[in-house]
């Protein structure tokens, strides 16, 4: 009797280990997803195009927006989604060291340019001391917003400035002595009539009665602060990341962006030039 329970015991355990490693194979093969936006266009361009190529393949998605782009990265770290689609690389970095995550890029998504607007000149040559120009708060666009103003040579970035830690100190006046204005970044777009010029973020404009090509003055986005659709390090080579960073780059996504006059302007992904 007593070898019988032993073997028994023996028999269930196996089994028991068995579902667990097979669970365990099978967990980056889940087609449940849940899905992350902060504030921009990326939600609306997920739903129209980037859901149903999922739904294809058997996926059911569930999407959580967010009001503040700042919640989303701890629900990612905390696994309420699995991935999100509103940062930049360079934001993405600097919120893995100050929340201790372990987040990646896995493709870029269409993303909308900053650029240099105003209601009030119709021209760039109308700067002078004085000149009250409106650039984001937060430390990685309003690095980007005063590159801006570096390029035009109103203002110079001092040598070692960083990202994420980037603030109104680290500039200093070039050609003129420019009045920066901080505000939200929601804020600028609405906030026009009140400066000469203003930074806003493309997406703001994307969704506002302008076009991204009205700015008097385009940023040339570097890598770093083009979007990403970003994941957990661990989920980044399951089945169901790589049909997410497929349907980025397919020739269906492309085709729907193209057919959106909205998204002229807007910075495309490079690996579409394959299609």
């Amino acid at each position: 009797m007593k070898k019988l329970i032993v073997v028994l015991m023996i028999g269930v355990l196996a089994v028991l280990t068995a579902c667990g490693n097979s669970q365990s194979d099978n967990s980056g093969d889940k087609k449940k997803l849940t899905i992350g936006f902060g504030v921009g266009t990326y939600e609306e361009q997920f739903r129209q195009s980037i859901l149903p190529i999922l739904e294809k393949q058997g996926y059911s998605v569930e999407i959580k927006s967010f009001s503040q782009n700042m919640q989303v990265n701890p629900a990612m770290k905390e696994g309420s989604i699995d991935a999100s689609i509103f940062q930049s690389t360079a934001y993405m970095e600097a919120i893995n060291k100050e929340i201790k995550a372990d987040m990646v890029g896995i493709a870029y998504a269409p993303g909308a340019p900053q650029g240099l607007y105003s209601v009030n000149h119709t021209t760039l040559d109308d700067v002078k001391d004085g000149t009250t120009v409106a650039v984001p708060n937060d430390p990685v666009n309003q690095e980007r917003a005063l590159r801006i103003l570096e390029e035009l040579g109103w203002i110079k970035i001092k040598e070692g400035a960083g990202v994420a830690d980037f603030n109104i100190n680290s500039m200093e006046p070039d050609k003129y002595n420019i009045d920066i204005k901080i505000l939200d970044p929601a804020q600028i777009l609405v906030s026009l009539q009140d400066v000469d010029y203003g930074v806003v973020n493309g997406n703001y404009i994307a969704n506002s009665d302008r076009k991204i090509t009205d700015a008097l003055k385009i940023e040339n986005t570097p890598m770093e602060h083009r979007i990403i659709v970003s994941v957990n390090k661990k989920d980044e080579n399951t089945q169901w990341a790589k049909d997410l960073k497929a349907a980025y780059e397919s020739k269906e996504f492309e085709e729907y962006i193209h057919g959106i006059e909205k998204y002229d302007g807007f910075i495309l992904p490079e690996a579409w030039d394959n299609n």
